[in-house]
């Protein structure tokens, strides 16, 4: 008979039903993976129900636009999300539930792997379910999972170097390695904080007892594999003279995110998560520093590394979000641990996923588009809710996640107004300059029903675009103050005012049209740039 270490099953294999969730030994439907598929089912189910409602987001019709343009590297992000986005138009059509179908697919693999990790750490059904509840339900979660965007594939890659280096502790069995060389090269081309979710492992492992793997070939072979993944966006920031380092750089000096002392950081982490859930994170936190959580102390010292380093960095509270799937994980295996078998806190087993639900109902409207955005508002302003910042000037009457959704039926409505009010001879040469790369994005995916040609930008990977084949003849500027209009161009009119009543404030300004500017187009791109 195989001997485990106490309390900590070296395999996921079930182990006797002691729970209150228990059903007859040997039914499948009732193991606890059976559990974490159930979940992820729900949480499939949740998104495709909802993820139809209200508009196209800012940030993904931006990546729709990238995806017409196939790279390997843009000034903001890394490769993938345009190759998925590519993907995703071509097979499943662009309407709202096609785009946002692998996000809400990735969404409910999250909740899966998180039971996955939980049996792993040697949970049952009790610790499956309350981790993968607690990861149902996070608010962070359901506003990620919705639209198309590089950050419901994150924990993805996250978790997927977790869960592996658990197969290699457990099975002892350093070729699971290999698999954290895949999730972080396939991370690193998803989203570049890869970078610092793969230092805080390093410092993990080197103060944890697996720092033995670094004398093994797996571990470099796995380091070699990342980098071979990540050396064509590599060598395309290299080719491009690091344009993602330069408007990071033009973010940090001008102030445009929210600097947040630690104990507002902390807080937003709480918020974030939902305050219930730390019940179940923190007990995970706690259990990978118990003498019983030794043997996967790696994981603790990573996210307390990881946990540093964002707030050194003062970076969005969300940026730490794709980590907690692990403490979700590790927090249910201790509750089990902790509740036991008995009849005297069998309670708890019931009322604590009652109040992970309850406490986290009312949050849902915030986060998923489930309520008519005028009972929305009403909603709000009923619990005195304030829609929470991330950037200094990005605020709207709705939270940034849901504001960004509206706004641009009004203004394609708007441009279009004024582009064929243009004398046909000049409408031809009539280039449509957006100020920010939302609205160019909007101009790309909806002109075309307007009658509008594809729009130009200076702003972020739309500046490597450049200006198509325009001179500056004639242009409909969008989301530009007069006095810079003036100053490039030789004649400026007023147009329509917008101000949709949803959109966040940069979605509120004046069309401006511009007749010739003072130099041609082509010379005046480069002072156009704006990389923030």
């Amino acid at each position: 008979m195989t001997t485990h270490p106490p309390l900590l099953p070296e395999s996921p294999r079930e182990t006797p039903p002691a729970s209150s969730l228990a059903s007859p030994r040997g039914n499948l439907l009732g193991t606890s993976l059976a559990l974490a598929i159930y979940f992820a089912l729900a949480k499939l189910i949740l998104h495709l129900l909802t993820n139809g409602r209200y508009g196209y987001a800012r940030d993904e019709l931006y990546f729709l636009a990238c995806g017409e343009h196939l790279d390997w590297g843009y000034v903001d992000f890394a490769p993938m999300v345009a190759l998925i986005a590519k993907a995703s138009r071509a097979l499943l059509g662009d309407s709202l539930h096609a785009i946002r179908f692998l996000p809400a697919v990735a969404g409910a693999a999250k909740v899966l792997l998180t039971g996955l990790i939980a049996r792993e750490l040697g949970g049952r059904r009790f610790a499956v379910a309350l981790a993968c509840l607690s990861a149902l339900l996070a608010p962070v979660y359901l506003a990620i999972d919705t639209p198309l965007t590089m950050n419901p594939f994150e924990p993805l890659c996250w978790m997927g170097c977790a869960y592996a280096v658990l197969l290699a502790v457990n099975r002892e069995d350093p070729k699971f390695l290999l698999w954290v060389g895949l999730c972080s090269g396939l991370g690193l081309e998803n989203k570049h904080s890869m970078v610092f979710f793969g230092f805080a492992l390093v410092v993990g492992l080197l103060l944890s007892p697996q720092r033995r793997f670094f004398r093994n070939k797996w571990i470099w072979i796995a380091g070699a594999l990342a980098l071979a993944l990540f050396l064509p966006n590599l060598i395309w920031e290299v080719r491009h003279h690091w344009p993602t380092i330069e408007a990071l750089s033009n973010v940090k000096q001008t102030h445009k995110n929210l600097d947040r002392p630690p104990l507002q950081f902390i807080a937003q982490q709480i918020l974030m998560m939902h305050p219930a859930i730390i019940l179940v994170w923190g007990a995970g936190l706690w259990f990978f520093f118990r003498p019983d959580g030794k043997r996967y102390r790696v994981l603790g010292w990573t996210f307390v590394v990881l946990f540093a380093l964002m707030m050194a960095i003062q970076g969005k509270g969300y940026y730490l979000a794709p980590a907690y799937p692990m403490l979700l994980a590790a927090g249910g295996v201790l509750w089990e641990r902790l509740l036991g078998d008995g009849p005297r806190l069998a309670w708890i087993k019931f009322a604590l996923p009652a109040l992970l639900v309850l406490t986290a109902l009312p949050a849902l409207p915030f986060v998923l588009p489930v309520l008519p955005v005028e009972t929305l508002l009403r909603y709000q302003t009923a619990l005195g809710v304030r829609p929470p910042l991330t950037e200094v000037a990005h605020t709207g009457p709705l939270p940034e996640n849901l504001g960004d959704m509206f706004g641009w039926p009004e203004m394609l409505a708007t441009v279009a107004e004024v582009y064929h009010r243009l004398p046909p001879a000049q409408r031809a040469k009539t280039a449509i300059l957006a100020g920010n790369y939302g609205q160019a994005a909007a101009v790309d995916f909806f002109g075309p029903r307007y009658g509008l040609p594809k729009a130009i930008s200076a702003h972020q990977s739309y500046y490597l675009w450049g200006p198509r084949d325009y001179t500056g003849e004639s242009m409909i500027l969008l989301q530009w103050n007069r006095a810079d209009a003036e100053r490039i161009c030789t004649s400026v009119e007023d147009g329509p005012r917008l101000d949709p009543p949803y959109a966040m404030a940069e979605e509120h300004f004046t069309v401006l049209v511009c007749r010739g500017t003072k130099r041609p187009l082509q010379e005046l791109w480069p002072s156009l740039k704006l990389w923030n």
